[in-house]
């Protein structure tokens, strides 16, 4: 069946070849084994799903936690022509109904379902009436308790295997360590699996972390770089994203907000104006995610730090899913350590608070060192990179070391010289020189360390504390009103044993966001307003219609004919037929050559 997968594949998905694995992964479902797959967002996994069930004589049924990706999934498999429902708990009685119909006379062969819904009473059993071919468990990373995103119902999938002797099994994530892949593969008891791990490495994308100053007018600033692109901006709470989302309309940016605290019929309406182009933003919580498809994101900020590098790699990947360049930019600050700090204080299950703080403090590393930002996200999921990436802060040198140790000292020392019992402010005033009244209560004009940095500035002492504080030089104690101590890798720096580092951010680059050459750009436009009309057109978002980096191509290439349309990368002949008279149509006139 290979050479029908690949005949699918220019038909229905409008591709020439198979992206790394894929074929693999197809031919070990298809010949009847279970599958374990790790792949980036972007790297197709649901086309090695969806394949197979155009293939296989009964039903595929993709089990998916996200609930609000499920339509645009399905829209997009109708949109080719694959017959496919999803059944979840936003459908009313009715849909279920016509839904169970079309299963019921086997007119459909791709069915998306929720765990929760597969946990009903009886569920199981329901299937085991229907023409079952073959499972696939996406966002599988939520079935073990070691990833970071965890779901209880999710273990209803442990019962798959016994209940369904002899049917294939194939689990895809975008995140799992080699412990996690392990868990996965137990709990689902998948039987001598194909394991495939794929690159971790999103070439398109770009790695930025600044230090916080001003976070709204810092994410403002980057929102305006990119005008007429769409993006996602991540805030840690509700509050943060409300505000932030407020902002930017104050700023004239449309943008929307989606968490779990908004009705869902809220969240739903949201989720359909990001999808179909009306706004430029969508601001959303770390801890809710968004479960969507679009493949026209071209930049993910977070306005926080994540919980955990897992949680940044599956956020930051959605961007740039159609392979186009995208940004990924992380705002961080002291901060948003203590934040999480706090949080994890507040964990009963001891287990559960030293996986959070391993998790934190790889995070904590992460933003701190100066190291390639793709080598240490690929390094954390067991992949060597050697570096220089060119495409992150520290490669290209947005963000460079800067020699900072006797400053360190002289900060660590003011510490310890006032017995650990005062907040950032107070150390500062203290190396600075100020006369305040508080410190001459306290006597501490006489202190060796008192003025030894009034040559610098405010701002310097201040990213001095702010970098001891995230490189966990020193911490804030809780218990005692915030006040600084030192941890043993400061008692080091202040010894004069180790040295230590700033960074300094020399510039905020803006990235040149085009995959194709020789795009014209007043084609391009006009593709996009088609594209727009037929969206309408249709009621379904304008990414299912075709992607960003299927116009580009067609305004670079201008295909005149319909065999000159199907060569363009995601166009297949259902979309040919559909789109194919409009946008030729376009190209023509665009190039003064009359009607189609």
């Amino acid at each position: 069946m290979a050479n029908n997968a690949r005949e699918l594949l220019k038909q229905v998905f409008g591709f020439d070849t198979f992206k790394d694995d894929q074929e693999r992964i197809i031919d070990a479902i298809l010949s009847g084994m279970d599958v374990f797959a790790a792949m980036p967002t972007g790297g197709g996994k649901s086309l090695c799903y969806q394949i197979p069930a155009l293939l296989f004589k009964g039903l595929t049924v993709v089990v998916s936690p996200l609930i609000s990706l499920m339509k645009d999934q399905v829209d997009e498999a109708q949109a080719k022509g694959i017959p496919s429902a999803f059944l979840n708990s936003t459908l009313t009685s009715e849909e279920v109904s016509g839904i169970t119909k079309k299963l019921s006379c086997n007119a459909l062969q791709l069915l998306y379902i929720s765990p929760e819904r597969l946990a009903l009473d009886g569920y199981f059993s329901y299937l085991k009436t229907l023409h079952v071919s073959f499972f696939a468990i996406d966002e599988a990373h939520c079935l073990s308790q070691w990833g970071h995103d965890f779901r209880p119902d999710y273990l209803v999938l442990s019962n798959l295997r016994e209940r369904f002797p002899g049917i294939p099994i194939a689990a895809f994530t975008a995140t799992a360590t080699h412990l996690v892949q392990d868990d996965i593969m137990a709990i689902l008891h998948l039987q001598d699996p194909f394991i495939v791990r794929a690159s971790f490495n999103r070439k398109e994308l770009q790695y930025d972390v600044f230090k916080k100053q001003n976070v709204l007018q810092q994410i403002l600033s980057l929102v305006k770089q990119y005008k007429t692109e769409e993006g996602i901006v991540y805030r840690l709470s509700r509050k943060d994203v409300e505000q932030t989302a407020a902002f930017l309309q104050e700023q004239g940016i449309k943008a929307l907000s989606y968490h779990a605290g908004l009705h869902k019929e809220v969240r739903a309406k949201n989720q359909e104006a990001f999808d179909r182009d009306e706004v430029q933003v969508m601001v959303a919580t770390t801890a809710f995610g968004m479960g969507i498809d679009k493949s026209n994101i071209r930049f993910v900020i977070h306005g926080d730090l994540p919980k955990s590098m897992e949680e940044y790699y599956q956020e930051t990947g959605r961007a740039g899913r159609d392979g186009l360049p995208s940004r990924c930019i992380l705002f961080f600050g002291s901060s948003d350590i203590s934040r999480q700090q706090y949080f994890l204080t507040q964990m009963q299950d001891l287990q559960e608070q030293n996986k959070a703080k391993e998790n934190l403090n790889t995070l904590i590393r992460f933003v701190t060192v100066h190291e390639c930002r793709r080598k240490q996200i690929l390094s954390y999921f067991g992949e060597a990179y050697e570096s220089p990436c060119n495409n992150c802060d520290v490669c290209n040198g947005t963000t460079r070391k800067v020699e900072a140790t006797e400053d360190a000292r002289k900060f660590l020392s003011a510490i310890v010289r006032t017995r650990e019992g005062f907040g950032s402010r107070y150390i500062i005033d203290i190396v600075r020189g100020a006369d305040t009244e508080r410190i001459r209560t306290n006597g501490h004009q006489h202190l060796k360390t008192y003025g030894v940095g009034k040559d610098k500035s405010l701002v310097w002492w201040s990213s001095i504390s702010e970098e001891l504080l995230g490189q966990q030089m020193i911490y804030k104690d809780i218990e005692r009103y915030n006040v600084l101590c030192l941890s043993p890798t400061g008692r080091e720096v202040l010894l004069g044993k180790t040295p230590f580092f700033v960074s300094e951010v020399t510039a905020y680059k803006e990235t040149k966001l085009s995959g194709t050459q020789n795009i014209n750009e007043a084609l391009l436009e006009s593709l996009k307003k088609v594209r727009l009309s037929m969206a309408q057109l249709i009621n379904k978002p304008a990414y299912i219609v075709f992607s960003d980096k299927t116009l580009k191509e067609m305004a670079a290439h201008k295909p005149k004919n319909t065999q000159a349309f199907l060569e363009i990368s995601g166009v297949g002949e259902k979309k040919l037929e559909a789109f194919g008279a409009a946008f030729l149509q376009a190209i023509r006139t665009h190039e003064g050559e009359g009607d189609f």
